[in-house]
């Protein structure tokens, strides 16, 4: 069962206050065995359900023949982007990139 916004809102302000649980539970009147309970709680939702990692986003790609070796690598996208890099670009550099820009 999710926890009760009361309870997250709790536990969010308790991990930003700095306070032990017993002192964060004395200032907020709050029975130290449930927060704990609670909170127990929470990190079991999060080991069994971690959020899903961040789906790859696929882009559509038309290769076209060069006219020239020297041309290098012209990369448009579909709104009108335009990336124009030198022939000798590295492999590894433009993985890099295209990591960098997701």
């Amino acid at each position: 069962m999710a926890l009760s916004v009361h309870w997250k809102t709790h536990i969010d302000a308790w991990q930003s206050s700095g306070l032990s649980q017993a002192a964060y539970c004395r200032q907020h009147q709050l029975a130290f065995s449930t927060f704990s309970a609670r909170l127990r709680e929470l990190r079991a939702e999060d080991t069994v359900s971690p959020s899903s990692p961040p789906r790859p986003v696929l882009l559509p790609i038309h290769v076209q023949p060069q006219s020239s070796p020297e041309a290098g690598l012209v990369l448009r996208h579909v709104k009108g982007h335009r990336l124009e890099l030198p022939a000798g670009v590295s492999a590894s550099w433009l993985a890099e990139l295209w990591r960098r820009l997701d």
